[in-house]
Order: structure tokens, then sequence, then C-alpha cells
């Protein structure tokens, strides 16, 4: 078992124990993620820490997209719970890079390839595997499109 999933459990347990319903609640839907994911496909396999890094930051993609929808619904309390969801999820995820951190390693992957918009995808081939699970992927590609003039 992956320490990260071991970690999920364990604080599963101590949130179950102090009654935290919140993080209970949202840590359970987090294992189910990552039990569906590990159970998907031929055979039923267990996942590395960087897989489940990915499982949680989908989760947590899917908890900022709901909020923006309850948002924009007229449902600020449904939006209020996504959002408290998102921040028990942040906890167990990389620490997310800030756009000037991007930027730089744009430039860089721009400078190697060179401009043009026919260099998207050798630029995002050299990006994606340095901010993978670290930076959203629609801010990355906004910011290849910028550097590239699109």
């Amino acid at each position: 078992m992956s320490s990260l999933k071991a970690t999920l459990q364990a604080n599963l347990t101590t949130a179950m124990k102090a009654r935290d319903e919140l993080t209970a609640a949202t840590l359970r839907m987090a294992l189910t993620a990552i039990t569906n994911e590990e159970v998907s496909g031929k055979s039923a396999r267990e996942l590395s820490d960087d897989e489940v890094i990915t499982v949680l930051g989908r989760e947590a993609k899917k908890r900022r997209e709901a909020a923006e929808a309850f948002d924009s619904a007229g449902h600020p309390d449904r939006a209020e719970r996504e959002r408290a969801e998102l921040g028990v999820l942040t906890v167990y995820l990389p620490q997310q890079m800030t756009e000037s951190e991007i930027r730089a390693i744009v430039d860089a992957a721009v400078a190697e390839v060179g401009v043009g918009p026919q260099n998207l995808g050798a630029v995002m081939k050299i990006v994606q595997p340095q901010v993978k699970g670290k930076a959203d992927g629609g801010q990355v590609a906004a910011i290849v499109r910028a550097a590239l003039g699109q």
C-alpha cells in the first residue's frame, strides 16, 4: 500500500474518532476514488503515491468545478461545502506552482523548441511532466499559448 493511501486511511480513522463529519466524508470519497482506480482495468493493482496524487487532483478539480456550478446556480451553501471538501483534499496534494514558476518553465521550453503556433504540442510535451500535479492544466495551456503568441 502506498504511504499516501495509508496516511489517508489513518487520517480517516482519526476524523471518525473526532466526529469530524466533513473530513471523514471527504476522505471516504477520496479513498473510494483511489480504490475504484485500483480495480479498474483488466487486473487489480496498487497505486503508487504519484498515481494517488493524480486521483486526488482529479477529485479536487471536481470540487472546484462543482463549487463554481453551485455559485452560478445560486446555491452558496452547497458551494461552500464543496470548497470545504477541496480544503481537506489540498492538504494531501503537492504545493501548487505560482504563475511565475510556470511561466519560467514555459519560457525555457519555448527557448528550446522555438516560437510558433505549430510548436504547441512540443512545448506542452516538455512542460507537462514538470508541472504534473502541481499546476492546473488549463492555466498551463493558457500560459503556453500566450508564450507562443496564439
